[in-house]
């Protein structure tokens, strides 16, 4: 659950002001969960979208993690995401304000033209250069779930989370990818993996979906086996996810990810 603004420690306002001017309105963001506030504010100078997270006692917790992996990888993916403007930290927690980017959630079911859109963007960012900033590790992010993780592992820059609300397409049809918490290194084709759920959940089938990927090199280029690993990987990630919490979208996507590991493992 998200903290309300007017919870946020005075110092941290203050800092916050002292970026955007006086704040005429705050309207909260309806969708994302990997901040304690995420919300538009309208102030003299235009909207700003800010994102704000609380310290645990004694370190950074798993969200202002998140926000600092944001911050990092910020001025290399430019060309694919929202500006980040300034940064506040005050009072134990960390806040960050982004260039508003005004746009619709894209449309991801079969034949709608967004598709072609978040094909170029996704083409574009598999040969972007994955900059030397702290992120997580493919590697690392599954080994809990596989027996070698090591394919996992690579070069590319992965945003990891291409679901329909990250990918905002604006009035005059540019597409931007926002909130890269989870920005990751890792071998390129799991991009596609993390996507293909999403893919699912728009009425696309597995197989659907796995003619849709193909399009990527990566993808043609990724050893049968390791995708095999990987789909296995995945869908015991997001059920062990399902038994420890009962959410529903937790549920929804372990189901996802099951439906997709039984077409590619022909269980």
């Amino acid at each position: 659950m998200r903290t309300d603004w007017t919870d946020l420690p005075e110092e941290l306002r203050a800092e916050i002001t002292a970026q955007t001017g006086p704040i005429g309105r705050i309207v909260p963001a309806p969708t994302g969960n990997h901040a304690d506030i995420a919300s538009t504010l309208e102030t003299g100078d235009g909207r700003v979208f800010v994102k704000a997270a609380r310290k645990l006692a004694d370190r950074d917790g798993p969200e202002v993690m998140s926000l600092r992996r944001e911050a990092a990888v910020n001025p290399a993916v430019r060309e694919f995401a929202p500006r980040l403007r300034w940064q506040a930290e005050a009072g134990g927690w960390l806040a960050l304000g982004f260039e508003h980017v005004q746009g619709r959630p894209a449309d991801l079911s079969t034949g709608s033209p967004d598709l072609e859109i978040l094909a170029k963007t996704v083409h574009t960012l598999q040969s972007a250069p994955c900059p030397d900033v702290p992120m997580l590790s493919g590697g690392k992010r599954w080994q809990r779930f596989a027996d070698d993780p090591a394919p996992f592992e690579g070069s590319a820059l992965l945003h990891t989370d291409l679901n329909e609300d990250n990918f905002l397409i604006t009035a005059q049809g540019r597409a931007y990818v926002i909130d890269w918490a989870f920005v990751t290194r890792g071998a390129a084709w799991l991009e596609l993996m993390l996507l293909i759920p999403w893919l699912i959940k728009a009425g696309h089938t597995p197989q659907a979906a796995d003619q849709w990927v193909s399009q990527f090199p990566s993808w043609v280029a990724a050893p049968p086996a390791d995708l095999d690993a990987f789909s296995a990987a995945f869908a015991q990630q997001w059920r062990a996810a399902s038994q420890v919490r009962d959410d529903e979208w937790i549920a929804r996507h372990a189901d996802l990810t099951s439906r997709w590991a039984a077409y590619r493992l022909k269980e």
